[in-house]
């Protein structure tokens, strides 16, 4: 392995540590909690090396944003060795799984969303990262239940996700394994309904 490799995947390496400290700090504290100085720390890396990679203590917020939505979008990815239905009902199970019902995830999503309102850049960053989950999650529909129009599956791709934020703020207030199951099945509803009349 030449050194220009070692030294790509050191870099991918420490920036990611540097980006999962932002994002521990943010699910803790909120943005109040994040400082370039403590986001170093936090990831047991040198300030210069912090500010090497982001600009300010914004682009370092946005980078974690947009890791967030990263996440999000292969929480509704296609998988192409399941059938079609399989691949949607998949989708609606990913966003139960344990690592996404934890008390630092569900704090990271409030802090996430009340940035969203605390600030115009970050409020552009989530609605697009939210319009991205929605588009997948329409298209899974879409390909589960081909004959539907495009603008119901994204109706029920919206519905779909309010019950999903709503299980999530129930996570946080001690997880109901019956009511978790309860929501992941009222999505199943949503996703697999008859066609609605026009």
């Amino acid at each position: 392995m030449g050194t220009n490799t070692v030294k790509s995947g050191e870099q991918v390496d420490r920036q990611s540590r540097i980006l999962e400290a932002a994002l521990d700090l943010l699910s803790r504290h909120g943005i109040s909690g994040v400082s370039m100085r403590a986001v170093a720390r936090e990831a047991g890396v040198a300030l210069g090396l912090v500010n090497y990679y982001y600009d300010d203590k914004m682009s370092l917020i946005r980078a974690a944003l947009h890791s967030v939505d990263e996440h999000d979008l292969r929480l509704v990815a296609p998988d192409p060795s399941l059938a079609p239905d399989e691949q949607l009902r998949t989708a609606l199970h990913r966003v139960a799984g344990a690592e996404l019902l934890t008390t630092r995830y569900l704090s990271l999503r409030l802090h996430l969303w009340a940035l969203a309102q605390a600030h115009e850049d970050f409020a552009r960053i989530n609605a697009a990262a939210f319009d991205r989950y929605l588009d997948g999650l329409a298209a899974l529909v879409s390909v589960a239940h081909p004959a539907l129009p495009l603008k119901e599956c994204r109706d029920r791709a919206a519905d779909i996700v309010v019950v999903q934020n709503g299980m999530w703020l129930t996570a946080l207030l001690g997880i109901d394994k019956a009511a978790i199951q309860r929501s992941i099945a009222r999505t199943e509803q949503i996703a697999f309904a008859p066609p609605r009349d026009n």
